[in-house]
């Protein structure tokens, strides 16, 4: 494109435009381009006739330059110019011999011009924010903060005159930007609009270039208004298209177009997109908690769907009994789901004990919320005494909010008028889909939070073994006909280590003392894979079984290819499709490992990659948008620096944390990042992490850690108000006990289950039409924000713990008590500030 050419040659354009009215210009032009293609120096050639044109164009630098404007004659019409502008005026006019277009951009651009000092105070501000500490200044990524609109927004400043009321004189202004139905204005603070409030509109600016027909000016619709500077405030309007001005509306709209690379086109909302986007994508795969949503029928509450990832999909699998038929239909009753709907807060939270019993073959489930075992204090101790002795037993977390069905469709922030496939891409759920979700209520996070030292101590509590029987009251029976939970798999990225490839061959199973089976392959990759049956096998998930790879033991004499150890890690309902990874028996070599990766890298080009069909199209998506609406949690993102790595960046979604507040507490109005120094203890994240996620991959189970917070609601700087300790999950609390004990005299005290999970490659596929529409007009930023994304090392999810951990360690509990009170304070006060 041609503006692309005259961007990439601006230095030389300056040098050349120095040189015009030059009597010898036409030979130093060609000495200076003479090392450019043909086209390319056409190109320069007629900017420079552009520059050289005479104009009449009337210059009115009133309100635009901080010198004192006054009166100036040329040529019989009069300007208004402060005295550094006559002077570049005069100078110019001299050195070109007219008032040519390059006199008019040069006097536009003195040092003292409005425009040009904020373009350089924001790129000052910008060379500040990339020198600022990352250990002290976090950005903060507001989940689902980005919006999507429905046109281009072009940067473009023209003076326009505002009436504000009618009986009082019109108001020099400028704008900020503009598309076909809105605008953003400078208007002065003194100048006090609301909301709603209407304005009549003329633009000034493009009136003096051209027949616009527009003398009774345009209504606007204050919608915002954002504190700009000390003298300006940036107030956002809508068109309300009052007036029928079809030959505007075209010509605007033929105008922003045909000038968006010369003005730039607006790319705060896209870039501000991508950016949640990007850290949404890393956080949603590596939460450890499980996605359950809860629909209502009939007055009725019930979990319909699980949405899974690699790192949750345990916490579903516990909760399945020896037919795999999940049992959280009877554990999260309607009974249960409608007490958590009386609490008061936007988040509803409980505790939820669980235990299984294994009887003639079959599981059973016991399970108790904190607030029923308050109900039954008799049983309390038998229920935690009993449970906790099994290795079944289990302790989470359960956090309840809306969610609505609406919050699954969320566009591109790309405007429709960006390109014709927005608004193909821009689809609404399917009516398959829409089926699924429309009856969704709630939203519920079930997070394993269980603590060795707490189960310990539930270990000891004292309870009448005769009395055992009473535990019925918590016990789940079997459902003759248990109702479906769709389990959803979390759609991202493929991270698997080792990609699929199709292939059928001819294969032999052989069953621990059940015999043998015939089967097919239906595709491989090194470390396992998928085998089709004629006939049900019976096994289940977790079997071991041993495999004969019969066709392929034919054509290599190099590996055994017999008697291979294989893990059953999934069986179709009809059990004839099983899936199954490599098992190895200690560091012994498993020869089918070594024989595949030969065989697939000898074979690349014949070989088909197997590429996963999602069972509803859509629906993961969806699901996918309803959690992001939905954060509870704090996300922290771990970022890799020169020789270690550091918090690179904070999330936010629609409810704040405890943590959240702490931080915000310290944070000014108007910032956009936070002091996340303090969340750990010093060195952890530069020095233990770093280490220990050098020694594992992405496919290991996150890290767990233990945090511990005290805050000193009477300190104002953050360093001296927040102190942290962290220990890995499993170490005992004992070591902590006179910080434990400080805290809870004096101060507030927070504890933190912390799951930390070394990522992968970021999805860039999640975020390709943003980026190649930021990569159009400023292929610089999405590159910053691509690199800024491939930096990402690792995921923490922060779930407080404070209720769980204090109220059941053998602690003094009057301590405690009085700790919650002051705690309680401090989150009214916060409220209400």
């Amino acid at each position: 494109m041609p503006e692309d050419k005259l961007q990439q040659y601006q230095s030389l354009i300056d040098e050349l435009k120095a040189d015009l009215g030059d009597p010898a210009f036409e030979r130093i032009f060609k000495q200076k381009t003479a090392k450019l293609s043909k086209p390319d120096q056409f190109l320069l050639k007629m900017e420079m006739t552009r520059l050289s044109q005479p104009i009449a164009r009337f210059i009115d630098l009133r309100g635009q330059v901080a010198g004192e404007v006054k009166p100036y004659e040329y040529q019989g019409k009069q300007h208004f110019m402060d005295d550094i502008a006559i002077e570049v005026f005069e100078r110019e006019v001299a050195r070109l011999g007219g008032y040519t277009l390059a006199v008019y951009e040069a006097v536009m651009s003195t040092e003292n011009n409005f425009k040009v000092m904020q373009r350089n105070a924001v790129e000052k501000a910008e060379k500040v924010e990339q020198e600022k500490d990352h250990h002290n200044y976090t950005p903060l990524i507001r989940f689902a903060s980005y919006e999507c609109r429905s046109e281009e927004r072009m940067n473009y400043s023209i003076k326009i005159s505002v009436e504000v009321n009618s009986n009082e004189p019109r108001i020099a202004a400028t704008t900020s930007d503009i598309s076909l139905s809105g605008a953003k204005i400078k208007l002065p603070v003194a100048i006090k609009v609301e909301p709603g409030k209407l304005l009549n509109i003329r633009l000034v600016g493009l009136e003096q270039d051209f027949e616009l027909g527009l003398k009774e000016g345009i209504q606007y619709e204050v919608v915002a208004v954002e504190q700009g500077t000390v003298e300006y405030n940036q107030v956002r309007l809508k068109r309300t298209f009052i007036e029928h001005k079809p030959g505007f509306d075209e010509f605007l709209n033929s105008f922003i177009h045909g000038n968006k690379r010369r003005y730039k086109i607006n790319l705060d909302n896209t870039l501000d997109a991508v950016v949640c986007k990007g850290y949404e994508q890393y956080y949603l795969p590596r939460v450890s908690s499980l996605f359950m949503f809860v629909s209502e029928r009939k007055n009725h509450l019930y979990p319909s769907m699980v949405l899974t990832n690699e790192n949750n999909a345990y916490v579903n699998y516990y909760f399945e009994d020896e037919q795999k038929s999940s049992s959280l239909y009877q554990i999260f009753s309607s009974k249960r789901l409608r007490y958590l709907q009386t609490q008061k807060s936007a988040v509803k939270e409980a505790y939820c004990y669980v235990f299984t019993h294994s009887s003639k073959g079959k599981i059973y489930f016991y399970s108790a919320f904190d607030h029923e075992l308050k109900e039954h204090a008799q049983l309390r101790d038998l229920f935690l005494g009993f449970g906790s002795k099994k290795d079944s037993w289990r302790v989470f977390k359960i956090q309840m909010m809306p969610s609505h069905h609406e919050d699954a469709y969320i566009p591109l922030s790309l405007p429709t008028s960006a390109g014709k496939n927005v608004e193909k891409l821009n689809k609404k759920p399917t009516p398959r889909v829409q089926g699924f979700i429309q009856d969704v209520k709630h939203l519920l996070l079930v997070t394993e939070v269980s603590q060795p030292d707490i189960t310990e101590h539930f270990q000891t509590l004292q309870f009448d073994q005769a009395l055992v029987n009473k535990l019925k009251l918590f016990g789940h029976g079997k459902s003759a006909t248990p109702p479906p939970l769709e389990v959803v798999s979390l759609e991202y990225v493929n991270l698997r280590a080792h990609k699929r490839y199709l292939y059928k061959t001819h294969v032999a199973i052989h069953i621990d003392g059940k015999g043998s089976v015939q089967g097919v392959t239906r595709d491989f990759s090194v470390m396992g894979m998928q085998v089709e049956c004629p006939q049900p096998l019976p096994i289940a998930k977790g079997d071991y079984i041993h495999v004969d790879l019969l066709d392929l033991q034919r054509i290599t004499k190099s590996y055994d290819l017999t008697k291979l150890r294989y893990e059953v890690m999934a069986v179709n309902k009809a059990k004839t499709i099983i899936n199954l990874k490599v098992a190895k028996i200690g560091d012994l070599d498993h020869s089918a490992v070594h024989f595949f990766r030969v065989l697939i890298e000898n074979n690349k080009n014949k070989l088909v990659a197997c590429d996963e069909a999602p069972k509803i199209p859509g629906l993961s998506l969806a699901l996918r948008n309803m959690v992001t609406k939905s954060v509870c949690q704090f996300p922290l993102y771990l970022q890799k620096e020169t020789s270690h790595n550091a918090v690179g960046a904070i999330g936010q979604g629609l409810y704040p944390t405890s943590l959240h507040k702490i931080l915000h507490s310290f944070r000014e109005d108007g910032q956009d990042h936070i002091d996340a120094k303090a969340v750990f203890p010093d060195r952890f994240i530069e020095e233990t992490l770093t280490e220990t996620l050098k020694s594992i991959s992405r496919q290991d189970k996150p890290l767990r850690y233990t945090l511990f917070i005290r805050f000193n609601t009477s300190k104002h700087k953050q360093h001296e108000a927040m102190k942290a300790e962290c220990i890995p999950a499993g170490n005992s609390f004992k070591e902590l006990h006179l910080f434990l004990k400080n805290a809870l005299r004096k101060e507030l005290l927070f504890v933190y289950d912390v799951y930390i999970s070394k990522t992968g490659r970021p999805d860039m596929d999640y975020l390709a039409n943003e980026l190649r529409y930021i990569s159009h007009y400023a292929i610089h930023k999405a590159k910053d924000l691509e690199e800024a994304l491939w930096s990402v090392t690792g995921v923490c999810d922060l779930i407080d713990i404070s209720e769980f951990v204090l109220e059941n360690l053998p602690i003094d509990q009057q301590l405690v008590a009085m700790m919650q009170e002051r705690k309680k304070e401090w989150q009214k006060k916060i409220v209400s500030n």
